[in-house]
């Protein structure tokens, strides 16, 4: 992959399991290596969340505009985990 814009070295971690999945891509000459097949699914990732944030944008412009303070909290509200309640226990 070329690519004109400065480049940084980093390090990162894999799951032994990920690792051993790209470099059969590399292998099967699915990418051009290891680091290509990296740089290759952060783009990916990077243009889907641009995207899904494009989509949300529109969506939010249909029906109104931003949420207000009041239905954030009620979204909030209603996508934290709920605790669940102790079942009593039997008699043994």
């Amino acid at each position: 992959m070329v690519n004109s814009m400065a480049s940084t070295k980093i390090t990162i971690t894999l799951p032994d399991r990920q690792l051993e999945e790209i470099r059969k891509h590399v292998a099967a000459r699915d990418a051009s290596s290891v680091s290509g097949f990296i740089q290759r699914a952060v783009q990916k990732s990077l243009e889907n969340e641009a995207a899904l944030q494009a989509m949300l944008d529109e969506m939010l412009q249909e029906t109104g505009g931003p949420l207000t303070a009041k239905e954030r909290t009620w979204a909030r509200r209603m996508l934290a985990p709920r605790k669940r309640k102790a079942k009593p226990r039997k008699a043994a």
